[in-house]
């Protein structure tokens, strides 16, 4: 083996080990559930559905840079200036309560200026909620969006949001609460996702199978719905079912991929091999399914194995160096 060859097996191994343990860093230091971050990460749609949130851009282009964001986090980098404060099941009672006479004095100016108006319609004051949660002003978007409901307690949207909103700030009992209502309302793919996805994060895995399932035959093609549908299946233990929904959702390849890492993440190494050997058959260049089945096949002793999938690795990282140094010498042409 040549000096070049076993220098880039030593920086493919360096790169398996460290990149899979920079993907479960980033994944503990963000907010939000765990497995549904991964999914995002890797390019599949997960979470609830239309949160009124900030576009977090090219899908393909988080992912390559995901490792560099996390090594961020891992060394101090990142701030906590971005994060939400939690609401107290106190605060949302005053938002829920009927609306007070103002008075405007230079004492009580302060104290009022965050307290939603009570004139307007209730779609004016939708439309204000959902404007505030677009910049992340959450507990002003609840005052808006309660008084939407305390107007029109049929206007299935302004539950919904409301819902998001408290979904947000981690009361799930008061989001299951708004979702159910715009349900009752209208029973729509969109609100039973959330509903179903508000369900999963708070542990309630079969409850959220059942609206998922729902939502699902109302949107059978929707990717969101089936990847979190996938997610309740996975906490049940119900990987068959999970990986044929995230096939349905992303195609085999991305199936084979989302559930190994599933599997991986709850330490059933042999069955997530499994899934990534089904994943390199389908494409034997998938670096990530590399990177990820030489760390395992190293943990369960199959170390010919491992050095193999260094070596493939190795190889990849070669020719996508040289790729990139004949496209540079062209341009200089």
């Amino acid at each position: 083996m040549s000096k070049r060859t076993i220098i880039a097996v030593a920086i493919a191994f360096v790169l398996s080990i460290g990149l899979t343990a920079i993907w479960s860093a980033q994944t503990i230091t963000r907010e939000g559930d765990t497995e549904a971050n991964i999914l995002e990460d890797g390019g599949s749609e997960a979470g609830p559905s239309e949160t009124p949130e900030k576009k977090k851009g090219n899908r393909v282009a988080r992912f390559f840079s995901a490792p560099f964001r996390a090594v961020g986090h891992l060394f101090g980098g990142g701030k906590d200036d971005g994060k939400l404060k939690r609401m107290t099941e106190k605060d949302a009672a005053k938002f829920e309560s009927s609306p007070v006479t103002r008075i405007s004095d230079s004492r009580s100016a302060d104290k009022e200026k965050n307290v939603p108006s009570s004139s307007g319609s209730a779609r004016d004051h939708l439309a204000a909620g959902r404007a505030l949660l677009l910049t992340g002003r959450v507990n002003e978007a609840i005052g808006e969006l309660s008084l939407a409901v305390s107007l029109d307690p049929r206007l299935g949207e302004a539950n919904n949001l409301l819902g998001l909103a408290y979904d947000r700030k981690g009361m799930g009992e008061r989001a299951k609460e708004s979702y159910e209502k715009a349900v009752s309302i209208e029973e729509d793919a969109q609100t039973l996702n959330n509903l179903g996805f508000s369900l999963y994060q708070n542990g309630n895995y079969r409850a959220a199978i059942d609206r998922l399932k729902r939502a699902a035959k109302l949107a059978p093609g929707d990717q969101r719905i089936l990847n979190n549908l996938a997610l309740a299946q996975s906490r049940l233990g119900k990987y068959d079912d999970a990986y044929k929904n995230f096939a349905r959702a992303g195609g085999e390849l991305t199936g084979r991929l989302n559930v190994a890492s599933m599997l991986e993440r709850e330490g059933r190494d042999e069955d997530a091999i499994k899934h990534y050997e089904a994943a390199l058959r389908l494409q034997p260049k998938s670096s990530l399914a590399l990177s990820h089945v030489a760390v395992l096949y190293r943990r369960v002793g199959r170390t010919a194995d491992a050095q193999a999938a260094r070596v493939t690795l190795a190889n990849l990282a070669n020719e996508t160096a040289g790729a990139n140094n004949a496209s540079t010498a062209s341009a200089v042409r």
